[in-house]
């Protein structure tokens, strides 16, 4: 029932934002408990296969309206290709429903939201719908995606490089249409809003880091199995190291595939027992091969939980040579009170001080090195995993983050009395966005 006290927020997402396992599910999970606490949310999303029914519970308990439809996934994709032929992004085909338009325009003929926020540039598509026209507008980009295709043109060959750099050309184009429709756009990192900055300058940017659940990644966190347990890790490993990242998310691909054939090879000749552990949801065939082909490295998949697996590991790495907006992998590792060890792309989007809050390294040579250093140095993961541990706590609280985005929506920041409905048990195994 609407609750005319406070106003109505549809929020157009392009996942269900729920369980909140992955990079993008985990920012709009927690913006939508954010705003439950503060709105009236109307949620609409698509999702590649039928929730479950706990997340279609967790989802309607939190708003007054959700409206949601399947992709079918040959269907989409048949979309993405279409719409890239006539000229749009493929990105756009993606994520294009006529089911959902239908049921976002039969609920806009009895309701009238007082903002709109629209998840990623994917879901603009939906502001035409008639109702939309004059009501306040806010866009989540959460990082420049037109910079990720132009990133992943730079290290691809033949057709792919192309494609990849048209996509990112159209992308940049609907970005910058983007900045002209709507009152504010959001971005997570200084960073991604400078370069945002520079395409769309006419734009009102503000930007909202992401945060970390930093009561449920925590470092006494205790593991209840044992190292070994169900095959999952080796008992006799001298050194581990562990990746959690979404396995089917190209840049997280790429960033594993790189540390397999460049990294690991030179590792192993020192240390012939020294483990990769790689966890995460939807292993691609690539991954899958990396496994199988390259000695020490076991790929976990899917875990109901990650952070037995950031917990029994020496390293935290984060390997990638793309990267936009802030790494929920990264933030995870040093709320756990891990040493992590990343590239410079990886960190680009925090404010931590490589050598002080964690390590980086980009060419192999320097990765071999500084993973040795630490495996070799209890005493220094320690320090840095206690600094990285402060780290989040002072900066990326979701509640604190996220207020700059109650600001632009023009609602109020805070609503006292309530509480999070955020459920502790609902935290499945974290994977990265695109998006990560």
């Amino acid at each position: 029932m609407k609750n005319d006290s406070r106003p109505t927020v549809l929020f157009l997402v392009h996942r269900i934002p729920y369980p909140p396992n992955r990079g993008d599910r985990i920012r709009s999970f927690h913006i939508l408990d954010y705003l439950v606490r503060r709105a009236e949310v109307a949620l609409a999303f698509l999702s590649e296969q039928t929730p479950s029914a706990e997340a279609i519970e967790e989802i309607e308990g939190r708003c007054g309206w959700v409206g949601w439809t399947r992709w079918g996934r040959w269907r989409r994709w048949l979309r993405a290709a279409w719409s890239f032929l006539c000229g749009r992004t493929a990105t756009e085909g993606l994520f294009a429903s006529g089911s959902l338009r239908r049921k976002l325009r039969d609920w806009l003929q009895d309701h009238q939201p007082d903002a709109v926020l629209v998840f990623c540039s994917s879901m603009a598509q939906y502001l035409d719908l008639p109702g939309l026209e004059n009501v306040r507008t806010v866009v989540d980009l959460v990082d420049v995606d037109s910079q990720k295709w132009f990133d992943y043109a730079d290290l691809s060959r033949g057709w792919r490089r192309w494609v990849y750099r048209e996509e990112g050309r159209r992308l940049r184009r609907l970005e910058v249409q983007i900045g002209r429709r709507a009152s504010a756009v959001v971005l997570t990192t200084p960073h991604e809003a400078a370069l945002y900055r520079r395409i769309a300058p006419e734009a009102n940017i503000q930007v909202v880091l992401n945060g970390v659940d930093i009561e449920y990644f925590h470092p006494n966190f205790s593991p209840s199995r044992k190292i070994g347990e169900a095959g999952e890790s080796s008992p006799d490993a001298e050194a581990r190291c562990v990746f959690v990242g979404a396995l089917d998310y190209q840049a997280n691909i790429d960033g594993i595939a790189w540390f397999c054939q460049e990294v690991w090879p030179l590792v192993r000749r020192r240390c012939p027992k020294a483990e990769f552990v790689v966890v995460g949801s939807n292993p691609s065939g690539e991954v899958h091969r990396l496994a199988q082909q390259t000695p020490g490295v076991r790929l976990v998949g899917p875990a109901p939980d990650v952070r037995p697996y950031l917990a029994e590991a020496e390293v935290v790495v984060v390997p990638l040579r793309v990267a936009r907006g802030i790494q929920n992998k990264v933030l995870e590792g040093l709320a756990m009170g891990k040493a992590v060890l990343a590239t410079p792309q990886a960190l680009e989007g925090l404010a931590v001080q490589p050598g002080r809050e964690a390590e980086s390294a980009e060419e192999p040579s320097a990765w071999v090195e500084k993973l040795f250093a630490l495996w070799a140095d209890p005493q220094r993961r320690t320090a840095l995993g206690q600094a990285g541990r402060t780290y989040v706590e002072t900066h990326h609280r979701w509640d604190e983050t996220l207020r700059p985005l109650a600001r632009v929506l023009g609602i109020a920041e805070s609503s006292p009395g309530a509480e999070s409905l955020c459920l502790r048990d609902a935290k499945a195994g974290t994977t990265e966005s695109p998006r990560d």
